[in-house]
């Protein structure tokens, strides 16, 4: 667990579906962020958890008086056994507390977790535009590596992903994942 000022970066539990799913809710319906359309349920969201928990790594941040206000998670970036060592990530704060810090703290803390567990490379996609994702992907190391043109289609309009990938650990030969 880390404490940064107020907040706080600890394990995430399934007990924590229902606030992810609060926070992630308005960036299904009202943007473009995510391509998700449907808005996961808690149930579904403590799914996401479980499965995270047990591979990679799903965080969350509280604020001061213990609501959870951000979330950060890892999962497989791709399923076969070549990209095993690689993950995607991603970072979700409550509405208006972009620029807070949160984003770095969860993401400082994700990376950290990733590395321990042996994962090699995390990358992370993000519609455009986007500044605030771009700014806080580029603070933490991450270095742009493509961008897919017109992948996604919502909210009537076709949509770019730009990608981005941070070393994490070593060059060295891959050890077993724990």
């Amino acid at each position: 667990m880390a404490t940064i000022g107020a907040m706080k970066v600890r394990d995430a539990s399934e007990l924590d579906a229902e606030a992810c799913a609060a926070i992630y809710a308005p960036y299904v319906t009202d943007t473009t962020v995510t391509f998700e359309t449907t808005p996961p349920t808690p149930q579904d969201m403590a799914a996401r958890i479980a499965s995270a928990t047990t591979t990679h790594a799903w965080l969350v941040l509280e604020d001061d008086d213990g609501t959870v206000i951000g979330y950060a998670y890892g999962g497989p970036f791709k399923a076969r056994e070549a990209y095993r060592w690689s993950c995607e990530v991603s970072v979700y704060l409550e509405r208006g507390r972009r620029r807070s810090g949160g984003g770095r703290a969860l993401y400082t803390a994700l990376l950290e977790r990733l590395t321990q567990r042996g994962y090699r490379t995390a990358a992370a996609g993000m519609t455009l535009p986007n500044d605030a994702s771009v700014g806080l992907h580029r603070a933490m190391g991450f270095e742009p590596v493509g961008t897919y043109k017109r992948i996604g289609w919502k909210h009537g309009a076709w949509h770019d992903v730009a990608w981005t990938q941070c070393a994490l650990g070593s060059d060295g030969p891959p050890s077993a994942l724990s």
